[in-house]
This record gives C-alpha cells, structure tokens and sequence, in this order.
C-alpha cells in the first residue's frame, strides 16, 4: 500500500513540478475566474444583494474554471504521444489515476483560493465568521469535481474533439455537487450556522467516497478502450 501511494505521488509530483514551470493551467483558470467575476459585478442589478446569490456564482465560477483547466490535464501525454508510455509502466493504473487527481486537486483548490478573495472583493462578501465551514465545504466538493473530472479528461484525451466533449460529459453528472456544495456556501455567506448545512456535508463527502472508487476502478478500463 505505501509503495502504490508513493506512486501515486510520483504522478502528482511530476504534474505539480511541470505546472510549477509553466504555470499555464493556473494562469489561464485565474485569469478566466478573475473576468468571471468582474462580469458578475458589472451585470447584477444594484438592487440585488450580492450576497444573496454570491453562493452560486462562485460556484459557477469554480464549476467553468476547473473544467478549462482539465481540458489541458492530459495535454502533455496527448501532444508527446506519452500516455501509452505511462500506461505500460509497472504502476498500477489507479496510482496513474490518484496521481492525476491530487495533481488537479491542488491546482484547483489554488486557483479558488484566489477566486473567493476576489468575490469577496468585489462584491463586499466577509468569510471571516464561517472560514472554516466555507474550507470544509470548498474541499469537500473540489475532491469530487476533481475525481470525475480527472476520469473524464482522460477519456477524452485522445479523441478529435475532447476539450468540446469534455464539459458536454461532465457538467450534468456534477450537478449533485453544485447543489449542495451552493447550497451550503450560501447558508454560511449569510450567516448561518455550521450544523444547518450538516446534511450538505454528509451528501459531498458521501458522493466524493462514491466518486472517488468508481474512478480509481473505471480509470484502466476506459484507457484500455
């Protein structure tokens, strides 16, 4: 078991070392999350009160930015024709997967932790009295967007139009975790205790588990096909 995590993090070292050089993924997710925002701030009524609908446009945000930046998580295999190399490498194919996963989960939670700063700045949001259940929340739901998205991308990576096809797969299974992770930010942006989104939390961690298995076992059956 510790030699297949350390392979895992092989993977995710290896991704994590490349995006630290280039930065290209992160660049491009915050950049397009940043214009997002600035949108949102120009478009909404001034009648309306931000932080009435802050919740689902952060998630919005967080939803469209973490799908482009998956878009480009297998590009260096796809453009370097190295996929079948690491395939047929003696690591099991649910390390490649983790691997993968971890790595697009720390990109991700990097590129929100500059998005919820932003919609905070522009739209007057505080965080300070539910920091932590916005975290919670915040990681719980990336960890499941990431696992399906992570297997998606793959199954997309070698065909003609797999960044079209991509959003056009995954956005309807994420709707689950839109909704309550939405759900849960919205109650904690206008103040409400942590127990009341209890029941959102349990839902995301139970769909992230869910997730998270179906993946790792799917993941060498769909690069066999």
């Amino acid at each position: 078991m510790l030699r297949y995590f350390a392979q895992a993090w092989a993977v995710a070292r290896k991704d994590l070392l490349l995006e630290a050089r280039s930065r290209e993924r992160f660049v491009s997710m915050a950049t397009f999350a940043v214009l997002v925002a600035v949108v949102f701030s120009l478009a909404l009524d001034p009648a309306v009160r931000a932080r009435d609908i802050a919740g689902a446009m952060l998630w919005v945000t967080v939803l469209f930015a973490g799908t482009l930046g998956l878009g480009r998580s297998f590009a260096l295999e796809r453009e370097a024709d190295a996929l079948t190399g690491v395939l047929v490498s003696p690591v099991p194919r649910g390390a490649v997967f983790l691997g993968k996963f971890l790595a697009n989960l720390a990109i991700v939670l990097a590129v929100e932790a500059v998005v919820f700063p932003v919609f905070a700045l522009f739209f007057g949001l505080r965080f300070a009295g539910a920091l932590g259940g916005l975290v919670l929340v915040v990681v719980l739901a990336t960890v499941g967007f990431m696992a399906l998205g992570t297997l998606f991308s793959a199954m997309t990576a070698h065909t003609r139009h797999g960044e079209t096809l991509l959003p056009i797969l995954l956005l309807p299974l994420l709707i689950p975790v839109v909704i309550f992770a939405a759900s849960a930010t919205q109650r904690l942006l206008v103040g409400r205790p942590l127990v009341e989104i209890g029941g959102n939390l349990r839902m995301l961690l139970a769909i992230d588990l869910v997730f998270l298995f179906l993946c790792t076992a799917a993941f060498g059956s769909a690069m066999e096909e």
